[in-house]
């Protein structure tokens, strides 16, 4: 089996049938029976099946449209400077800083987050009093502590002031709860992936590939560090998925974007997306699509019936700067754009050339001419021989699994640590010129910040990371606020206001809260 298909199908089940009443002087204690056949948290948790129904459940909410399906790209790649939206929406708007408390795109997302959240809790409650092999317990529980901590990773780079709900729902009056400092959630945060380190497998069987392992929660621990400037701890949880064996740069970099080399040996975390057939608006049930529908807010003009966007010219002049020891193109630049060229780049066997769908060249898609520069990367039209973004099957008509952690992001994240530790050392060097020589560019000899930031553009471009490194950076207002021209195909960036570098807290959520304040600048 290529991948697991993470989705739960949990059914409670109710007698239907005709109640005769034979005594009007019915007791308590008729009246008050417990329907056997309706699922509750008392009669569900009993067996290995349901603690294994439980953790899937948990993953399910990543394949929810609301989330990774699709609309998870408006709160993160939507927002960086590589990408100019067309047309002002709510789709568009958190990335020129308009964004409103009561959209849509932003309260989807935040609800299937904290979805996430909610069956990690119940699953560490429960799964860890149910009798059951021992090991496989301890998986599951790990997976859940992975599960909550990459949610709540996610809540917390995307709206900083948020609640922090480590118990079943059950438990706590979520009308009153009130927002935690951004620093108790990244102490959650380590000690959950802490301890999903320690739980988790390093590898699952092949008819389980997608489920966390402890690689997984040893890179996102140390992203996690990364993020807060603890450079000596991010740096020791890099190496040690470095050390582990377990991990390896692919040879032929495109190989990390199509639905053929899926889970391979360079990933340690993607959402598992299936082409199942399912047209219909997916959601966290069976029987809705659980395919990559991000896809048509990626595609060109004309392959897509979205608003779209185009790439900002910067972008493409970044990997025109420099050439590969052939003196070529860098091969990294035809996986992730599709602008107007006829130069062409020998690699692994292949010459690459730029192309859209039905492996369209640029005055082939634009006869009458064009211009911009448009997004390549993940949209696999060669594998599924589609002719645009939408073709066989809809919105999730390509299976094709969204990579969120590689190898080559923990090299870059390990550079940048030891940068901050100690400058340019070999290690530093090494782990930067791993990536490089993959695509055959040349070895630095020394190395910058500015390199380490131009290698990651690079590298990982629509792999949800841009945004948020120029959030901890510090860098938001500086290089898309005050670069209005980043975002001209909407409304530009006049709308920012400090705060903005973050999203609305949804109005709903404060409305029924007292407790709740709305992020500053809304």
């Amino acid at each position: 089996m290529k991948k697991i298909n993470i989705k739960i199908s949990i059914t409670a089940l109710f007698l239907l049938g005709v109640v005769g009443i034979v005594n009007i002087n019915c007791s308590d204690d008729v009246l008050n029976q417990t329907n056997p056949n309706k699922l509750s948290p008392d009669t569900f948790w009993q067996t290995e099946g349901d603690a294994e129904k439980g953790v899937i459940g948990a993953y399910s909410p990543f394949t929810h449209i609301w989330y990774y399906t699709r609309f998870e790209i408006f709160a993160s790649d939507y927002r960086d400077d590589l990408i100019n939206g067309f047309n002002t929406s709510e789709r568009t708007a958190a990335g020129y800083f308009s964004a409103t408390s009561d959209s849509n795109a932003a309260r989807w997302v935040w609800q299937a987050m904290y979805q996430g959240v909610a069956r990690a809790n119940e699953v560490l409650r429960h799964v860890p009093e149910i009798e059951m092999d021992a090991s496989y317990r301890d998986n599951i529980v790990g997976e859940a502590y992975f599960i909550r901590a990459f949610n709540y990773f996610n809540l917390l780079n995307s709206w900083r002031n948020i609640p922090l709900i480590t118990v079943p729902s059950a438990e706590v009056d979520l009308f009153t709860v009130v927002q935690a400092a951004p620093e108790e959630v990244w102490a959650q945060i380590e000690s959950d992936l802490q301890m999903a380190k320690s739980m988790l497998p390093a590898s699952w069987s092949s008819d389980q590939l997608g489920r966390a392992t402890s690689g997984a929660a040893a890179g996102y621990l140390g992203k996690a560090y990364l993020y807060q400037g603890k450079w000596a701890e991010a740096k020791a949880e890099f190496q040690s998925v470095m050390t582990s064996g377990t991990y390896q740069l692919m040879d032929d970099y495109a190989h990390n974007f199509t639905e053929e080399f899926e889970n391979n040996a360079e990933s340690l975390w993607e959402i598992q997306l299936v082409a199942d057939g399912l047209t219909g608006w997916g959601a966290d049930a069976p029987n809705r699509g659980k395919g990559a529908g991000y896809q048509p807010d990626l595609a060109p003009k004309g392959y897509t019936n979205q608003n779209g966007m185009r790439i900002n010219d910067w972008a493409l002049n970044l990997f025109l700067d420099e050439q590969t020891i052939n003196g070529e193109i860098d091969p990294r630049a035809y996986t992730t754009l599709f602008w107007d060229t006829d130069e062409t780049t020998d690699y692994e066997g292949k010459t690459l050339a730029s192309r859209t769908y039905e492996n369209a060249t640029y005055d082939e898609a634009y006869p009458a001419g064009d211009g911009n520069i448009y997004a390549n990367k993940f949209l696999d039209w060669e594998f599924n021989g589609h002719a645009h973004s939408q073709d066989q099957g809809g919105w999730h008509g390509a299976g094709n699994n969204l990579r969120l952690l590689r190898y080559a992001d923990v090299l870059l994240m390990f550079a940048e640590a030891e940068f901050n530790l100690n400058g340019s050392t070999s290690a530093a060097l090494d782990a930067i010129n791993q990536v490089r020589a993959r695509a055959d560019m040349p070895a630095h000899a020394s190395i910058t910040m500015q390199d380490i930031e131009d290698e990651r553009i690079k590298e990982l471009s629509f792999e949800r990371s841009r945004y948020f490194d120029l959030l901890r950076w510090g860098r938001v207002k500086s290089r898309i606020v005050d670069n209005p021209d980043l975002k001209s195909e909407s409304a530009g960036t006049a709308a920012y206001k400090p705060g903005r570098e973050y999203i609305a807290i949804p109005q709903n959520d404060v409305d029924r809260n007292p407790n709740l304040n709305q992020n500053p600048g809304y």
